[in-house]
């Protein structure tokens, strides 16, 4: 009898996502900008020259690479390329300065980069003794990738081969958090086949070419961003087409024009940063695009206010707006459909999986209606790179089970469901009361005479911190703070009605649009003691 064998199951990494891809679906555009589209053959092919070059330059299984960049090709070329070697890409924050990039390069001990002829100046200033090989891109760049192979780099990767994503950072310095590739996948790059279970890199190619209708993805915000990367994930997890934004700055405009010329089905905002000028745009020029194939908005990073999500209805009508809740520490654990119709529209509100829980101070579970921190189990990182104590803290074995502790203030609802309230962190206690920052936030973004707030605690001698808002008018608006306070108090608690209101040019926000609560609690004391 003749004995048949089959060959080993590919492990789970974004590389063999790509190349399985490109082996099944070569044809289908994997990456649409407005310049040009790239088929999953041909990003393979760049993702392989990038690997090469790297393997070529002495780069070792599990070395770190800065990818120092605005969104253009090359940073997707280089994040599948650094995979394809085994390497691991380093999301750098390319508006951060001298001591914020002198201490991201040394935390993540980049031993090579990949930089934007705009940040080799930056990049140039800093003491990085370890970083042993840079490559700008441009004519360097392609003069490097013209050189090396276009084959597959003879290299056995892993599912235990790394993913680091570096955080934000917007109550601390930025944290480099630690996945198994395959870990990632199942629990942040699996929400396009809605959770279906992934057996085999070899069944996600398979259902991929089956799929003759493939969405087309759009993410709104950086690649340098988690959430961005992991829109680019779910999408070609799924044999989706991702379009790829590559303007140096947001610009509601051209991210309508993207939408058209794509024919974007999902597009995700991170906020109401970005939410609320695409809205408006699209109210100002109704017939300006064609957004016939748009089917859903979806939401992660920054919560949506209310007032925003009327805006994005009116714009938008009969679109869905999907909100996904997810960190870096747990991946993307749950969402909420938003038609416009029942509590969904207002309360923040989740289904998650069983792998999530609400636990008190004593690492119990919460009774139902009572607040707590949100955590999650199951997939979820190794850790924080070179911080063991971070680690411990937030990666705690509780009844022998390993939980991700978010950090998220949360309460457990009679249906199930999962009330999220925002960081702990950054919560404000005001004579004893807790105030949630996002909850005031929204009420604020409620008034029409309000573009942008943010909330923070700051010190006060009878209560121990008051609550005090930083808020951007609307151009041309006059309104007051009694006017604004008044708003609130028919909304919310009066405890949690803002007592200082400090009108500002700006609201401090990151990069990718979240509230940077750290400069936000530096002006406002600024402002006050002035």
């Amino acid at each position: 009898m003749t004995q048949t064998t089959t060959a080993p199951s590919r492990p789970f990494t974004l590389a063999d996502v790509l190349e399985v891809m490109a082996d099944t679906i070569p044809d289908r555009t994997a990456i649409f900008t407005m310049e040009r589209t790239y088929t999953f053959a041909e990003l393979d092919e760049r993702a392989n020259r990038v690997a090469n070059h790297l393997l070529e330059a002495g780069i070792q299984p599990g070395d770190h690479v800065a990818v120092h960049s605005a969104n253009r090709i090359e940073w997707i070329d280089a994040f599948y390329g650094c995979f394809k070697a085994r390497a691991v890409p380093i999301n750098i924050n390319y508006k951060y300065k001298h001591d914020e990039l002198a201490y991201l390069y040394d935390n993540a001990d980049c031993v090579a980069a990949f930089v934007a002829p705009e940040h080799v100046e930056a990049l140039g200033e800093l003491d990085t003794p370890q970083l042993r090989h840079c490559l700008v891109l441009g004519e360097e760049y392609d003069a490097a990738m013209a050189a090396a192979s276009p084959e597959r780099p003879a290299v056995q990767r892993s599912s235990d081969d790394h993913y680091v994503i570096y955080t934000g950072g917007t109550t601390g310095l930025p944290k480099g958090v630690t996945w198994r590739q395959e870990d990632l996948m199942r629990a942040a790059l699996n929400a396009s086949r809605f959770g279906a279970p992934m057996e085999s890199i070899e069944q996600l190619a398979g259902e991929a070419a089956a799929n003759e209708n493939p969405m087309v993805l759009l993410a709104c915000g950086p690649m340098m961003h988690g959430g961005s990367q992991w829109i680019l994930g779910n999408g070609h997890v799924a044999g989706f087409t991702v379009a790829l934004f590559t303007e140096p700055h947001f610009d509601p405009e051209k991210i309508l024009d993207l939408v058209d010329a794509a024919g974007v089905v999902s597009l995700t905002f991170l906020g109401d940063a970005m939410g609320r000028p695409v809205a408006e745009t699209i109210l100002a020029h109704p017939d300006r695009w064609d957004l016939s194939s748009l089917m859903a908005v979806s939401n992660g990073a920054a919560p949506l206010s209310e007032g925003v999500r009327e805006e994005i209805r009116r714009a938008l009508p009969g679109r869905f707006i999907l909100d996904t809740y997810g960190s870096s520490e747990s991946g993307a654990g749950g969402s909420r459909m938003d038609d416009g119709t029942g509590d969904a529209a207002g309360a923040p509100k989740f289904t998650f999986d069983a792998n999530a829980e609400v636990f008190g101070p004593d690492d119990k579970p919460v009774p139902v209606g009572e607040v707590g921190i949100l955590a999650r189990r199951g997939a979820i990182p190794l850790g924080y790179h070179k911080d063991p104590v971070k680690t411990a803290a937030t990666f705690k074995e509780i009844d022998g089970v390993r939980w991700s502790i978010t950090g998220d203030m949360a309460r457990r609802e009679e249906d199930g469901a999962i009330t999220v309230l925002g960081r702990g962190s950054v919560c404000i206690n005001t004579g004893g009361e807790k105030v949630n920052p996002e909850e005031v936030e929204s009420v604020l973004l409620r008034h029409d005479d309000v573009f942008d707030a943010a909330v923070v605690g700051t010190p006060h001698e009878r209560w121990g911190q008051q609550v005090t808002a930083l808020v951007q008018r609307r151009e041309g608006a006059t309104l007051s703070e009694d006017a604004l306070r008044e708003h609130c108090r028919a909304l919310i608690s009066n405890y949690k009605v803002p007592k200082s209101v400090l009108f500002v040019d700006q609201v401090p926000r990151t990069p990718v649009s979240k509230v940077d609560y750290r400069a936000t609690a530096e002006l406002a004391s600024q402002l006050l003691d002035a």
